[in-house]
């Protein structure tokens, strides 16, 4: 029934662990998204594995299960057709596709942010100057205007950075959902 995201929270509240959320399965992002929602909302809703995107996304649709966090590119037709209802998105700029809906952090959950990133690596001993030669040369793409535009037709906006960036970017990731993982107990299956 919530309207938005505070109204999502307060209901959660009252109905301790009575609320679920569908993921794509147990480990993926979208289930790491949620128990990062939980811890930082103070909220108990139950987790509810599936085994890919389109059957929780189903699952949601048909009354199953409350909730879901998943990739807005998928979720948007779902959303203008009126089966759900956009409460926030969870990078920390609202989205082209959907620039009417508030991040979260914006919404009532101050510092969320999840998203889903895509980098590409090197093996160890890379030599410096081709590591330096590969990310100018993929900035130099990232930041043409038909690779924009492209990118922002999916919802996604490429992060431009040099290596030495890109490490504190990846190591500041990991360290942030080993914690989630660690707080919510999640285990390898």
């Amino acid at each position: 029934p919530a309207k938005d995201l505070k109204e999502l929270i307060a209901h959660a509240k009252a109905k301790k662990g009575e609320l679920n959320y569908a993921s794509s399965g147990q480990g993926t992002p979208y289930h790491m998204a949620g128990e990062l929602f939980k811890s930082m909302s103070g909220t108990d809703i139950v987790h509810v594995p599936h085994r890919a995107s389109g059957e929780a996304r189903t699952s949601v649709i048909g009354g199953h299960t409350h909730m879901m966090i998943d990739a807005i590119s998928t979720m948007a037709p779902t959303v203008k057709e009126g089966q759900v209802r956009a409460l926030g998105v969870t990078g920390k700029k609202r989205s082209s596709i959907m620039p009417d809906v508030p991040t979260i952090d914006e919404a009532g959950v101050p510092g969320y942010e999840a998203t889903i990133w895509l980098g590409i690596m090197a093996p160890k001993g890379t030599p410096q100057p081709i590591v330096d030669r590969l990310n100018a040369e993929i900035n130099k793409v990232q930041n043409r205007a038909d690779v924009k535009d492209a990118w922002a037709k999916q919802g996604v906006e490429p992060l431009v950075m040099s290596p030495g960036e890109f490490d504190k970017y990846l190591r500041a990731d990991v360290d942030k959902w080993a914690k989630v993982i660690k707080d919510a107990g999640i285990k390898a299956q």
